[in-house]
């Protein structure tokens, strides 16, 4: 007999619930273990640089084009970490801390806490030790959390200047004798590889507690066996694990369907403006505590987690970062490189960082290689033409539109598309509604 549609249903709310946790982890695992989607690795509580802008050789979801990566997981059970950050002279940077659950707790960085060289100490849950002099505190909700950096570049000649400044982020425990860290929790091997996602989610779940609100969502997990101490997985009832495997199955196509469901705006952009505001119980340094970037229903808003981390895993609050999206031309049909299209701005995103369009292919949402190797544009590429009116109207098409017009073409791939503009430290004309991006229209 097939699953319960109703038992599979409650399943599927659970992996949805679970999803960011699981997801994340693995990554996080996966760059310690130096077989990540990003060309760089680095142990436990030490910093990995990427020395090169992304390139479609980044198999990691919606990665920018505008600054080097600088990545670090951390695990603060064993002791705090003390954190130090050069000084950048006004560039733009950002440190943004994401707990296991992919809340974004704390961010270190040109908005947060301005350019100057500072330290900071980074500690358990609930930690009362003490504090260096000089030295920020910022409390993790959970032990094991990621540092995702973003260093702006300005270029291929602005490389060495900015390797030297990842260089100046440095991570180093506040006790030299602490042990060493324990890492992501390893999943029973006698669970069959059906229910692997299922047996990885329990461990992660014991290792890293939701908060208290989130009771309710506990209670029917418990009801799933992810609560147990020992593995219910192994020998599963087939009807039982029939119910997990389909739940599965049905959680993951949901969150495929509910991404291309983000509310659009009139001319067919997606924003994520209010996407990653999700985190309602832990916000610490650099966050904003308000209400208007909270998702008050848990329900929803852990939804929306699970649809921002398959979209845009780590993704930046709005006010730190916007990003906007877009499936569509104005006529309501989705962009693809069998078309060409303009995108014209009559007046350039405001922003107190800048600004980038990025390409990306579908389904996997990588960079796309190109035959002039552009995979963005914006407000910092070199010999961007702007019209007498201020105007910027960029060329998205598989082909060259002349080299009298290449300096405003962002190549698309052969198939299926979806850009997105990113604001850095977006204006307060983009933070409270009043700027609106324009409809891509496709011109042949």
């Amino acid at each position: 007999m097939p699953p319960e549609p109703a038992a599979v249903d409650a399943a599927a709310r659970a992996f949805l619930y679970g999803y960011p946790l699981v997801y994340d982890l693995d990554e996080c695992a996966k760059f310690v273990a130096g077989a990540g989607s990003f060309p760089t690795s680095a142990p436990y509580n030490a910093f990995g640089h990427v020395r090169e802008l992304a390139g479609p050789e980044l198999t990691f979801v919606s990665p920018n084009n505008d600054t080097l990566y600088s990545l670090a997981v951390c695990d603060v059970r064993q002791g705090p970490l003390v954190l130090d950050v050069p000084d950048t002279a006004g560039r733009y940077y950002v440190l943004q801390f994401v707990d296991a659950w992919t809340n974004n707790f704390a961010y270190v960085g040109r908005r947060a806490t301005g350019t100057a060289a500072g330290r900071f100490l980074l500690a358990p849950p609930g930690y009362d030790g003490p504090v260096p002099d000089g030295a920020h505190l910022i409390e993790a909700p959970t032990g094991v959390f990621t540092i995702v950096g973003r260093v702006e570049v300005d270029g291929e000649a602005d490389l060495a200047a900015v390797h030297a400044l990842q260089d100046g982020f440095t991570l180093a425990p506040l006790d030299r004798a602490q042990a060493a860290p324990e890492g992501v929790p390893a999943p029973d091997p006698r669970v069959p590889d059906e229910l692997a996602w299922w047996e990885r989610f329990r461990v992660m779940l014991a290792a890293f507690p939701p908060p208290a609100a989130d009771q309710p969502f506990l209670d029917a997990c418990a009801a799933l066996g992810l609560l147990e101490a020992e593995t219910p997985y192994a020998d599963l009832d087939p009807a039982r694990a029939a119910t997990l495997v389909e739940a599965a199955r049905a959680g993951a196509a949901q969150i495929e369907e509910l991404m291309q469901q983000v509310q659009r705006s009139p001319a067919g952009w997606q924003s994520a403006m209010h996407l990653f505001d999700y985190n309602l119980d832990a916000l610490g340094p650099g966050t904003l505590d308000d209400p208007s970037w909270k998702i008050a229903d848990r329900t929803r808003a852990y939804v929306i987690r699970a649809v921002a981390a398959r979209g845009g895993l780590w993704g930046n609050h709005g006010y730190e970062a916007n990003y906007e999206l877009i499936w569509i031309d104005e006529d309501g049909q989705p962009l693809d490189g069998a078309g060409r299209y303009e995108l014209v701005l009559q007046t350039p995103p405001p922003v107190d960082a800048f600004w980038s369009l990025t390409m990306y292919d579908v389904p996997d949402f990588y960079l796309v290689a190109n035959p002039i190797s552009r995979f963005s544009i914006g407000d910092r590429t070199a010999g961007l033409e702007v019209a007498a009116d201020g105007s910027i109207t960029i060329l998205m098409q598989r082909d060259s539109p002349g080299p009298e017009r290449e300096a405003n073409w962002l190549p698309t791939p052969d198939g299926a598309f979806r850009p997105i503009m990113r604001m850095y430290q977006p204006g307060a004309d983009v933070l409270e509604g009043r700027y609106a991006l324009p409809a891509i229209r496709r011109v042949g």
